[in-house]
């Protein structure tokens, strides 16, 4: 197996979480993986994008248009970094109703909005939209268990609100 996936957004909204996530679901596979993390503008919320491949790789960046999966928490950090995607590479991004048709395979959600409207804390954004990603990307290379075991993994103390916000970017997706 070989996948690229590129998490872009803000500092504060999760990026290196799911970076994480991803990691653990790997390595609990036994399966190599290779990630960057920017926390410079993470703690300063700043513009912020990780890479992660999973399979054989030598380096963790991921070249102009060769990413599998771009997973946008905000629509205008989705359209910054379009330019990993390979052709047939799928977006999910976070859409206020500004994003403009790309000609990519995409999924969208105003998962602001939900949040603003109390469906789950701002704070669960990042898993909301790992929730639309299982639920919208066919060749993810993860299982709904394997993420939420995962979850469980990164911080048990979180893990029970992590669980049903991944839940219902799930439903979102479907």
């Amino acid at each position: 197996m070989k996948y690229q996936s590129v998490i872009a957004g803000f500092g504060g909204q999760g990026v290196v979480f799911l970076v994480k996530v991803l990691a653990i679901c790997a390595g609990n596979r036994n399966i190599p993986f290779l990630g960057t993390e920017n926390h410079g503008m993470s703690q300063r919320g700043g513009a912020v994008s990780c890479h992660i491949k999973i399979g054989d790789f030598t380096n963790p960046v991921i070249d102009t248009n060769q990413a599998d999966l771009l997973i946008g928490l905000e629509y205008r950090e989705t359209l910054r970094n379009l330019f990993f995607l390979k052709k047939d590479g799928v977006v999910v991004t976070n859409d206020d109703k500004k994003f403009p048709e790309i000609p990519f395979q995409t999924a969208k959600v105003d998962a602001f909005t939900k949040a603003k409207n109390g469906e789950f804390p701002i704070q669960g954004l990042n898993v909301f939209m790992l929730g639309l990603t299982l639920a919208s990307v066919k060749n993810f290379p993860f299982s709904v268990d394997e993420v939420k075991e995962a979850i469980t993994q990164m911080n048990a103390k979180v893990a029970e609100q992590n669980l049903k916000i991944l839940d219902m970017g799930l439903e979102a997706g479907k």
